[in-house]
């Protein structure tokens, strides 16, 4: 059993990333099982959307009461508008019996594999992850709050500007995958993407400008989600001390 054991580890080492990332998620589902994971996947998306209580997504009534179950999984019915609705009505898990791919998905997104190596990893098609993509990033523009809550951080990254699928680009030549810029450090061909996050996990992560961060876009993206009671943690750029200073 041990020689059988040592004999698969190193047929495993000679494998391509791809299927070592595939049996990664095939040993994790085993020792997690696929359904508690699918479950426990549900279970916390109910109660976080239902934490002050159960509301109707068609009309946000509040009388609502248990109405059997769809495959499993509880169904209600709001007694206003006599509608029912499911844990996942209104979410990116709605009409999907694929929980537990989901959770694989997102975790190669967070890896920055491709869709087409996603797809052999989850093992369904890079079609269904294309949209899959495009369900997360909808719900993910929706997500919002109304301010930030003690310590906030904020930083910005920047990534180089493309025009993927343009035809008739006269301002540069063509370029492959990710390429490098004509000028050296932060420049106007690059894209900023402001981020800030306080210690509850309330994040805004917004394009914000071409180039640099300025004091003006800083406003614009954040401004009403801070307050004289925040405290800002930067990096040392003017922009950001600018605005702290003025507000």
């Amino acid at each position: 059993m041990d020689k059988a054991f040592s004999n698969l580890l190193k047929y495993i080492d000679k494998l391509p990333h791809t299927k070592k990332e595939k049996v990664y998620q095939w040993v994790k589902r085993y020792v997690d099982p696929t359904s508690s994971v699918g479950g426990r996947l549900i279970n916390e998306m109910r109660e976080t959307r239902f934490k002050d209580g159960f509301e109707c997504p068609h009309c946000t009534s509040e009388h609502v009461v248990r109405f059997g179950k769809v495959k499993g999984r509880q169904r209600y019915r709001c007694k206003s508008c006599l509608k029912t609705f499911t844990d996942t009505t209104n979410t990116v898990l709605y009409r999907t019996r694929k929980g537990d791919e989901w959770i694989t998905f997102v975790d190669c997104m967070f890896k920055g594999y491709s869709l087409r190596k996603s797809a052999e990893i989850v093992g369904v098609t890079w079609v269904t992850l294309f949209y899959w993509r495009h369900k997360l990033l909808s719900a993910l523009k929706q997500m919002d709050f109304d301010h930030f809550e003690g310590i906030v951080e904020v930083d910005e990254t920047y990534f180089l500007y493309s025009q993927k699928g343009q035809r008739g680009i006269k301002e540069r030549k063509p370029r492959k995958r990710g390429g490098k810029s004509k000028h050296r450090g932060i420049s106007h061909e690059q894209v900023c993407v402001l981020v800030a996050r306080d210690r509850t996990k309330a994040t805004v992560s917004k394009v914000s400008c071409m180039g640099r961060i300025v004091k003006t876009k800083i406003e614009t993206i954040i401004g009403t989600k801070l307050s004289s009671h925040n405290v800002l943690v930067t990096d040392a750029w003017r922009a950001y001390k600018t605005y702290a200073k003025e507000n």
